[in-house]
């Protein structure tokens, strides 16, 4: 009622029934009523006895009759309680399919007024007209401003109106629309397929459904309809509003819909959705796979049900604050499956933002790498130590002596370096075969293993050459003690079934002086005194200070 608002005269609109849907500000000022306190209430609360009664012997009945009164005189109760005469003009209007009066009201004071009021009556139902015809175009405007179809048939399923976009959907002039029979709209085919539902409609029975609709230029449109009956205030049905919604988008959207979950579902890496407390909203079946959680299971939970306990706080809380600062962060983590153990997964994580640019999930994408991990140990671990006794190799050894010999430049620090080779090893190949030999340096590995300290690395550079590299021993003479210690464990005899063999073994020393020597220097010295321990009668140990080699025992 805001355009009834700018009318001078009291204006009311009710329904069929008398109940009231709005009034102006002139009504409610003359009735002295507050703004919304009449809406839904009988029309009668505003009349004297007396004027109801002619209302509804008089009125009402002429109304159904001709759709309109004119110039009817009635008493009307202001604020204070005074009668007040007026002139009542009511015409029957249509809204949103259903049918509604527009009540307007001349106040006079004075009888001897009565042609002054008459005309001014009849200018204020001039004014109506025109603010009834902006009314009309104001409904226009909003109808062809809307994207969905909108059209209106009689009971003889003509054309009374249509909207812009039903016009430009089917490619005709509105003259070639308005006053024409559905039948010629749409085709015989379309028409067949929805005659039920027109029936159903002008039955006084709301349609919906969905159809496929080749438009004007050829490409195929996707429509839902919705057939709605309009009815008069007897209640007949009069015809029915189409309103037809181009769903052709929201189809493919569907379809695209579809699509992802599909791709959510079939993917073989795992994928899990929290939102912005970690909280899990969602997985998929390889989700399922990977980690033993059912959906049930794991939708509601905290994203650390998957935590196990080789990360410390620390690890998350770097991860959380990549996330934070990026919006996203990849890495592998070791996860927890519903058994309890434990496996290496590959774990992408990204953050979703809405148009505010807030984040509102995350997506975690990941998989397990567990069986690649264990091959890669397995490479790096074949790179750096022995095939047959699972020892360092030369390799390994040389990168831990650099090591130390960095540390030994930055504070002070002592190592020294055996070079061991088994003394009768060559006769043990020649008169058991290799895999007796094989047993002999496997056996006195593992003997080397139990003797010396886990900050020891002891590597064999092949055939049954071995060399231990002592961090940090205590002085020269604990070197010789284990030196001997050495000696004496080779020496013991090493069975095989019912074979027994005895083999022996010279070791060279070289104690780190941090004199600027490389590390393969360093082994050179080890090498050249393991040879001088062999000259001076095997199964002993030599040191080597400079050139000078001293037997120790």
């Amino acid at each position: 009622m805001k355009n009834f608002d700018q009318i001078p005269s009291p204006v009311l609109v009710t329904d069929g029934a008398g109940i009231i849907q709005s009034a102006n500000r002139s009504l409610l000022k003359l009735s002295g009523c507050a703004a919304g306190s009449l809406v839904s209430k009988s029309m009668n609360v505003l009349f004297p006895v007396a004027s109801r009664i002619f209302l509804q012997t008089h009125i009402w009945p002429m109304l159904l009759r001709e759709d309109q009164v004119q110039e009817i005189r009635l008493q009307i109760v202001t604020g204070t309680g005074v009668k007040t005469p007026v002139f009542v003009n009511c015409q029957k209007t249509g809204q949103a399919g259903q049918e509604s009066y527009t009540w307007i009201f001349f106040v006079t004071m004075e009888r001897s007024r009565f042609e002054q009021d008459l005309l001014e009556a009849r200018q204020r139902a001039d004014a109506l007209s025109a603010e009834s015809a902006r009314s009309e175009r104001f409904i226009r405007t909003v109808a062809d401003s809307l994207p969905s179809l909108i059209g209106y048939w009689d009971q003889n399923l003509i054309c009374r109106f249509a909207n812009a976009e039903y016009i430009k959907w089917f490619g005709k002039q509105p003259a070639e629309i308005l006053g024409t029979h559905i039948k010629e709209l749409l085709g015989e085919t379309l028409f067949n397929r929805n005659i039920a539902y027109m029936q159903g409609a002008l039955g006084g029975e709301i349609q919906e459904f969905e159809r496929e609709i080749k438009m004007s230029g050829g490409e195929t449109g996707y429509t839902l309809a919705n057939y709605i009956p309009d009815r008069d205030a007897s209640g007949e049905v009069k015809g029915f509003f189409a309103l037809v919604t181009n769903i052709s988008k929201l189809r493919e959207a569907n379809a695209a819909i579809r699509f992802s979950a599909s791709v959510f579902d079939a993917t073989s890496e795992g994928i899990m959705v929290t939102d912005v407390n970690s909280i899990i909203v969602s997985v998929n079946q390889a989700f399922t796979r990977l980690t033993g959680f059912s959906a049930e299971q794991a939708i509601g939970k905290n994203a650390s049900l998957l935590n196990s306990t080789r990360h410390g706080r620390e690890f998350f809380e770097q991860m959380y604050q990549e996330l934070n600062l990026n919006g996203k962060w990849k890495g592998d983590v070791w996860s927890k499956r519903e058994n309890e153990s434990v496996f290496l997964a590959r774990l992408s994580i990204s953050a979703i933002w809405n148009d505010a640019d807030e984040v509102t999930q995350y997506v975690g994408v990941f998989d397990d790498i567990t069986k690649q991990w264990d091959r890669d140990q397995l490479v790096e671990h074949m790179a750096f130590h022995d095939g047959l006794t699972g020892l360092p190799n030369r390799l390994l050894l040389m990168e831990r002596l650099g090591q130390l010999m960095a540390m030994a430049s930055r504070e002070r620090r002592q190592f020294a370096l055996l070079f061991l080779d088994l003394d009768g090893f060559k006769s043990v190949n020649d008169l058991f075969g290799h895999d007796m030999g094989d047993h002999v340096l496997k056996t006195v590995a593992g003997r080397f293993l139990v003797l010396l300290r886990n900050s020891d690395t002891i590597c064999r550079l092949g055939g049954d050459e071995f060399v231990i590299l002592l961090d940090q021993p205590d002085s020269r003479h604990s070197i010789a003690v284990i030196a001997a210690r050495l000696i004496a464990t080779v020496n013991e005899p090493i069975s095989d079934g019912d074979k027994s063999i005895t083999v022996g073994t010279s070791i060279g020393i070289a104690i780190f002086q941090n004199d600027g020597k490389s590390a393969d220097e360093l082994l050179k010295l080890s090498d050249d005194a393991m040879y001088a321990a062999k000259k001076s009668g095997k199964n002993t140990f030599v040191f080597s200070d400079g050139n000078l080699f001293q037997s120790e025992y």
